[in-house]
């Protein structure tokens, strides 16, 4: 049976009210969705990268576990963090090996659900990490609707219920969001 996003929310709430026994009970949960945003992520990287799924699920843990702080809206605010968290231990270990390593054979990241970026170099990743960033800035809901759509692998349908937007919404968010994405990554590699 899967868990309701009240009992999801509630774990949340009682998380960040600091009942660490909550985060324990939350994640048992959570984390067949966490493994397939994971999977998702894991897809947009070389066949040989050092990380696996489960790997990038508990590095996202511990960088959740140390935010007990935070204030959790609801199941889409928490798997929105998650997947942000999980989206920067990939770029922090991108930067990493880029440092080690400079250099490399560019590719192209494609933006378009029906085409996998498959063989995503350091480079990329991070390129796509700084103008995702850019358009948080700008426009925080496109950028969950990236999270959510490309890293995520969420329909339109599901993105939209997450963020409690309607899909057309959603449609807009993400139209806009791969144009400006696209657009700043080619500034980036001009530069």
């Amino acid at each position: 049976m899967s868990p309701s996003g009240d009992q999801i929310t509630q774990l949340l709430n009682q998380w960040a009210s600091g009942e660490r026994a909550a985060l324990d009970q939350l994640m048992p949960l959570v984390y067949k969705e966490l493994h397939k945003i994971a999977k998702r992520y894991m897809e947009h990287q070389n066949p040989n990268h050092t990380l696996q799924a489960t790997a990038l699920i508990n590095e996202a843990y511990l960088k959740l576990a140390g935010s007990a702080e935070q204030e959790w809206e609801n199941r889409a605010h928490f798997f929105g963090v998650a997947s942000k968290a999980m989206r920067h231990v990939l770029v922090d270990h991108a930067r990493a090996r880029r440092a080690v390593k400079r250099g490399g054979e560019v590719q192209i990241l494609s933006l378009d659900e029906s085409i996998p970026a498959f063989g995503c170099i350091a480079a990329e990743l991070v390129a796509l990490d700084e103008a995702l960033t850019a358009l948080a800035k700008i426009d925080p809901r496109k950028g969950q609707v990236v999270e959510l759509r490309y890293f995520g692998g969420l329909s339109v349908h599901d993105t939209a219920q997450m963020l409690n937007v309607s899909p057309e919404t959603v449609a807009r968010d993400w139209r806009f969001a791969k144009s400006f994405l696209r657009r700043e990554m080619d500034h980036q590699k001009e530069t």
